[in-house]
């Protein structure tokens, strides 16, 4: 009776952190060079209530976008290298 009322606590933890865990979504399709495609997608993630957390290049010098909302990621990278 132990053994299962342990098995049954350790499914309800693993349960539990699996649903509470962030959901990160990548996107790698968009020319964020463009200031046009950039623009529209700040104005349409803040239309659905992301914020801006952090803007920069990786180290394929490609554009990266990251925004947040509450325990949710949405990450974009550039297709194309950025140049100035």
């Amino acid at each position: 009776m132990i053994k299962k009322l342990q098995s049954l606590m350790a499914a309800a933890v693993i349960l539990f952190s699996i649903s509470m865990s962030a959901d990160t979504i990548k996107n790698s399709n968009l020319n964020l060079n463009n200031p046009d495609i950039r623009k529209c997608l700040l104005d349409a993630t803040k239309t659905e209530g992301w914020k801006l957390s952090s803007v920069y290049l990786d180290a394929n010098n490609k554009l990266v976008m990251i925004f947040d909302k509450g325990e949710d990621t949405k990450i974009y990278t550039s297709k194309e290298v950025f140049s100035n």
